[in-house]
């Protein structure tokens, strides 16, 4: 058979759905073996968006996810997803085609050194040079992908050797490790340390719905008393309406739950990778210690000494805790959790318009159920989503955050919604990331998905322009126009709806819910919150 035809048989043995990507001349024989596999090839617009399908599928489901381009600008165009992937620790194998290697030692048509290209943003990165090979490199790509921090492979496929015969060659067994037991003397130091802390607190990250391991905090936090921070990553980890939940953590300015840092003596971070929230924003006092709990070792870092490292399974590590430490009977953090839940509540009967983003996220909080899920692109939009969305659900807040991609939204959306196609998706985004990205309109309307696009509209870049204000007292070069979106929705053969009034947000969010399509709900949103945010939080006294 041709080695392409094995390298499709690879690819249905690791369990692959879905291929995201676009067909290109280098991919042919890929394409053609294709056509008798199981895997459904989804065509998409532009690779960016292939790779940002792949991204939030390997989120979603913890199973790689997968993105297919062309040499050269096919395979270029792949990088932003794949680095955003790699950041996030979003589990991601992409492939590219390439041309022969009869000239890949020279100057030609397309030809650029592709692994060495994407192996700063991958965890491994190949080119299959000989066709027996192939099942070799499709395990360890996958099993790679998903091993904990997961990230992406990138495998290139020249198309001679893609096109090339190959006999006696089948995939492999899959063998994935499992996570260790947390080592018992571990288990004990930390629950010592955990004994003698006044006012204990845990930082969770997104390790912990990576692992599964979100009943188990839960769990651990209830017996314990100890209130829980989430990184923006962690969203979910505990429902954001828990008595325990001390909101999100994750903005550079000061806030609420800067207090609940100020004031804990110990601070335990489970699943936590400081890409989510660098500690050098937290751990402040040297006297604070910090436990880290995680399915590897601790990043070295000046501002991340450890009093005790657990590294095991997560799960088993909060419940071995939970049974070790005495619980407690108060929440010392109690009013700052008050505190949180009222200023969630400060704008729900506003009928300001433009819309204020408080009130834009407490309405949407409305019409989505527990389970529903949100996708947030990046822009000022996200900085309010990351601080103030509600979620009641681990992985129902899908945010870009260690690379901050714009452009996610649409196509994040997509891919949630093959993942869940029983629940409903919105993708909330700025202007100027639907703009780069909505091409997948057309993408997702012919495999006949049905999303909402809730664009928050400023005709601006809005957090570049909050940046700049805050910075500088004045702003430059972040104006620009935008298309009618309800006329722009319509021409792809969407549903377009534009909220003229605040009362009339709810109403229009539950029709496009519930039209059956891709809907594109335009917002006009009130940005000068943004300023009002900074100055507020300047000036912000501790409850606690």
């Amino acid at each position: 058979m041709r080695a392409a035809e094995l390298f499709v048989r690879c690819l249905e043995n690791e369990g692959v759905e879905y291929i995201f990507g676009i067909p290109g001349e280098e991919n042919l024989d890929v394409m053609d073996a294709l056509i008798d596999s199981p895997i459904r090839f989804v065509t998409v617009r532009h690779e960016q968006g292939a790779a940002f399908m792949a991204d939030v599928y390997g989120r979603l489901t913890g199973k790689p996810g997968v993105c297919l381009g062309t040499l050269g600008p096919g395979a270029t165009n792949l990088i932003t997803g794949v680095a955003d992937a790699h950041l996030d620790r979003a589990p991601v194998v992409a492939i590219a085609g390439q041309g022969s290697t009869h000239r890949l030692h020279k100057e030609s048509h397309q030809i650029v050194d592709l692994v060495n290209l994407f192996a700063p943003i991958s965890k491994y990165a190949v080119s299959v040079r000989e066709p027996e090979i192939i099942p070799e490199v499709v395990r360890k790509a996958f099993k790679v992908a998903k091993m904990e921090k997961p990230g992406c492979s990138f495998i290139e496929l020249p198309e001679n050797i893609a096109a090339a015969e190959v006999a006696d060659a089948k995939p492999l067994k899959l063998q994935d490790p499992r996570t260790p037991w947390p080592p018992e003397d571990k288990l004990q130091e930390a629950a010592a340390v955990i004994e003698r802390a006044r006012n204990p607190m845990v930082l969770a990250g997104n390790g912990v719905l990576r692992s599964g391991a979100t009943d188990a905090l839960d769990a651990f936090a209830a017996r314990l008393n100890i209130p829980v921070a989430m990184t923006f990553m962690a969203k979910g980890a505990i429902p954001r309406t828990h008595p325990l939940s001390l909101g999100t953590a994750g903005l550079s300015a000061n806030d609420l739950i800067a207090c609940g840092f100020e004031r804990s003596d110990l601070v335990i971070c489970i699943g936590y990778d400081m890409i989510e929230y660098h500690p050098e924003r937290w751990h402040l006092n040297p006297d604070q210690a910090v436990i880290h709990i995680g399915q590897l070792p601790a990043e070295v870092d000046a501002h991340y000494m450890l009093e005790v490292g657990v590294v095991g399974d997560i799960g088993a590590t909060l419940r071995a805790l939970t049974d070790l430490v005495t619980p407690r009977t108060e929440n010392w953090a109690a009013p700052l959790s008050e505190a949180i839940v009222q200023e969630n509540r400060e704008y729900a009967e506003d009928d300001g318009f433009p819309l204020k983003p408080q009130k834009i996220l407490w309405d949407l909080r409305q019409v989505l159920d527990a389970s529903d899920i949100v996708i947030s692109d990046v822009g000022a939009h996200k900085m309010w989503v990351a601080r103030m969305w509600q979620a009641l659900a681990p992985s129902t807040c899908i945010i870009s955050n260690g690379f901050a991609a714009m452009g996610i939204g649409v196509p994040g959306a997509l891919a949630a919604k093959l993942v869940h196609p029983e629940r409903n998706v919105v993708t909330v985004t700025g202007d100027a990331g639907f703009m780069m990205n909505s091409q997948e309109i057309e993408t997702a309307l012919r495999l006949g998905l049905a999303f909402v696009v809730l664009i928050w509209n400023d005709s601006q870049y809005g957090l570049i322009k909050w940046h700049q204000d805050r910075r500088f007292g004045r702003d430059t070069q972040i104006d620009f126009g935008n298309p009618d979106f309800v006329r722009y929705a319509e021409s792809f053969g969407a549903r377009g709806y534009r909220v003229d009034a605040a009362e009339q947000l709810i109403p229009v969010l539950e029709e496009a819910l519930q039209c059956g399509t891709v809907a594109v709900v335009d917002c006009p949103v009130d940005y000068s919150q943004n300023m009002k945010l900074t100055e507020r939080l300047a000036a912000l006294h501790c409850p606690i």
